[in-house]
C-alpha cells in the first residue's frame, strides 16, 4: 500500500490547502503520538518540536501539539532551529520523537511536517505508512500549548563549532546566504566565532520572505557577491538548513556532487572514509563514481531522498553520503543532512590542503547530462508503459558503461522526469529526445 500523505521528505503542501492546515496537523500529531506509544522501544512520551521562519509555523505547531497532547504525549517546543539541530535535540533531551515544521526550500506559502525517531533519524516508509493508518478523523481542541525549553541552541552551536580549531577562519571573508530561514541564528554565530568576516544575504526573515530570491535555489546573488567582495568562498543554505551549496572564490557554484566528491576523496587519501564508501542517489553524476573509484573507494546509489541515503549508510557502515541537491550527511557529526556541517567540512579540506575551492572542485569531472520533465494528464506506472520501457532498454544497451538512463515520476507532481548521461553531450541529448518522443506517443 502506498502512502497517501507522506512524500520523499515528510508531508508538504500549500498552507491552508487540503493537507497542510491546522485540522490535518492535529490529526497527524495524534497519529504520530499513537505510533510512538505503540513502539516497544519508546522510553518517554516527550516530543521535541522545531520549525523554520514561515508565518504559518506557530499555528501549525500549536495544532500538532494539541493532537499529540490529546494522545498523552508531552510536546516540547524548541523554537526556530535548523532541521539538523532538531535532530540533535531529540537525542540530547532523551525524547522519543522529533518534529520539524518546514517546507525546506519551498516558498513561504508552503509548509510541511517531518519526523525523527529517538535516534534523530528520519522515519522509514513503513513507519510513515503506519502513522497514516493511525490517523483519527478528528481531534478535540482542548490540549494546552507545548512547554518551551530555554536553550537547545547553544549545545548545537558548540558541537558544530568544534569541527574546526579556534580561530581557524581568521582572515577569511565568507559570503553567507541563510535564505531568510532557520540558519539565520546559527551559521553566522559559528562562522564569526571561528574568526570569519561575513558578508550576509538572506538574513532578515519576516515570515514571508524565506527562500525568496535567496538560498540554495537561487545562488546567483551569492556568486555575484563572492566576486565583488573577493571572498574566499560563498555558502548558501535552504530554508531549514539541511542543504548546502557552495561558491568558489571565482564565483562558480558547486553542487552537492562536487561537495561530496571533495570530502570523499580527501577522506580516502587520509584513510578516514568509513567502509571506503560514499552513498549517493540515482540522481548523482556518474563522474562521482569515477572519481571515488580512482581514489580507492566505492559508490553506492539509492532512490532519491536523503532518508534513503541515511538508511543505506547505516546498512553499509558508511559515514558520508548525500544528494546532488546539496543534502550532505556526515553522520559521525549529526545523523541527518546539515548544511553548516557540510560547509565546515569543506573548509577543513581547504585548510588542510592549502588549496582554494576552485582547485579542489577539479577532482570531479562530470559526465554531460541531458534532462527534461514531461507533464502528463495521467500518471501511469512505468511497468504499464511498454513502448517507453523498450526505448529505455535500447538506449541503456547502447550507452553501456559510458552512460546511464534515469526515468522516474516526480514525488509531488504529475511529471515524468528524464535524465540521460554520457561521455558525449550530443549522445545524451539524442537519447533524451528519443525517450521523450516515446513517452509522448504513449502518454498522449
Amino acid at each position: 500500500m502506498n502512502r497517501q500523505y507522506f512524500g520523499t521528505d515528510g508531508v508538504r503542501g500549500p498552507y491552508g490547502g487540503p493537507i497542510i492546515n491546522e485540522t490535518f496537523a492535529a490529526r497527524l500529531g495524534a497519529a504520530a503520538a499513537r505510533w510512538m506509544r505503540d513502539e516497544s522501544d519508546a522510553e518517554t512520551s516527550k516530543v521535541v518540536i522545531g520549525r523554520d521562519t514561515r508565518f504559518s509555523g506557530p499555528s501549525l505547531e500549536a495544532a500538532i501539539s494539541a493532537g499529540m497532547g490529546n494522545e498523552g504525549a508531552a510536546p516540547v517546543s524548541i523554537g526556530i532551529l535548523p532541521t539538523p539541530a532538531v535532530s540533535r535535540a531529540v537525542r540530547a533531551l532523551n525524547a522519543s520523537l522529533g518534529v520539524v515544521i518546514t517546507a525546506s526550500h519551498n516558498p513561504a506559502e508552503d509548509n510541511g511536517i517531518k519526523f525523527f525517531n529517538r535516534h534523530g533519524e528520519k522515519l522509514t516508509d513503513e513507519e510513515e505508512l503506519r502513522i497514516e493508518r493511525l490517523m483519527p478523523l478528528s481531534v478535540p481542541s482542548t490540549a494546552s500549548a507545548p512547554v518551551s525549553v530555554v536553550d537547545t541552541l547553544t549545545p548545537y552551536l558548540a558541537m558544530v563549532q568544534a569541527i574546526l580549531p579556534p580561530g581557524a577562519l581568521r582572515d577569511w571573508r565568507i559570503v553567507l546566504d541563510t535564505a531568510n530561514g532557520a540558519t539565520c541564528a546559527t551559521s553566522p554565530v559559528v562562522l564569526r566565532a571561528l574568526g570569519a568576516t561575513l558578508v550576509q544575504l538572506g538574513d532578515s526573515p519576516d515570515g514571508r520572505n524565506i527562500n525568496v530570491g535567496v538560498g540554495t535555489e537561487h545562488p546567483e546573488s551569492l556568486a555575484a557577491q563572492v566576486r565583488a567582495t573577493g571572498a574566499k568562498l560563498g555558502v548558501a543554505h535552504d530554508g531549514d538548513g539541511d542543504r548546502c551549496v557552495l561558491v568558489d572564490e571565482k564565483g562558480v557554484v558547486l553542487d552537492g556532487d562536487e561537495i561530496l566528491t571533495i570530502l570523499a576523496t580527501h577522506a580516502l587519501a587520509h584513510g578516514l572514509l568509513s567502509a571506503k564508501t560514499l552513498v549517493v542517489t540515482v540522481q548523482s553524476n556518474l563522474g562521482v563514481d569515477q572519481a571515488v573509484r580512482a581514489a580507492g573507494g566505492r559508490v553506492v546509489r539509492t532512490p532519491v531522498g536523503d532518508r534513503y541515503v541515511s538508511e543505506y549508510m547505516r546498512a553499509a557502515g558508511a559515514s558520508l553520503g548525500g544528494e546532488s541537491s546539496g543534502h550532505v550527511l556526515c553522520t559521525n557529526v549529526v545523523p541527518t543532512g546539515d548544511g553548516l556541517v557540510a560547509a565546515l567540512k569543506v573548509m577543513e579540506v581547504m585548510l588542510t590542503t592549502g588549496r582554494p575551492l576552485s582547485e579542489l572542485r577539479r577532482v570531479l569531472k562530470k559526465f554531460p547530462q541531458a534532462t527534461a520533465n514531461l507533464r502528463v494528464p495521467e500518471r501511469r506506472p512505468l511497468e504499464n508503459l511498454p513502448a517507453l520501457r523498450a526505448a529505455i532498454a535500447a538506449l541503456e544497451a547502447e550507452l553501456g558503461s559510458q552512460g546511464r538512463v534515469l526515468v522516474r515520476w516526480s514525488g509531488t507532481e504529475p511529471k515524468l522526469r528524464f535524465l540521460v548521461e554520457n561521455t558525449e553531450e550530443a549522445t545524451a541529448r539524442n537519447g533524451l529526445e528519443r525517450l521523450m518522443k516515446a513517452a509522448k506517443n504513449e502518454l498522449g
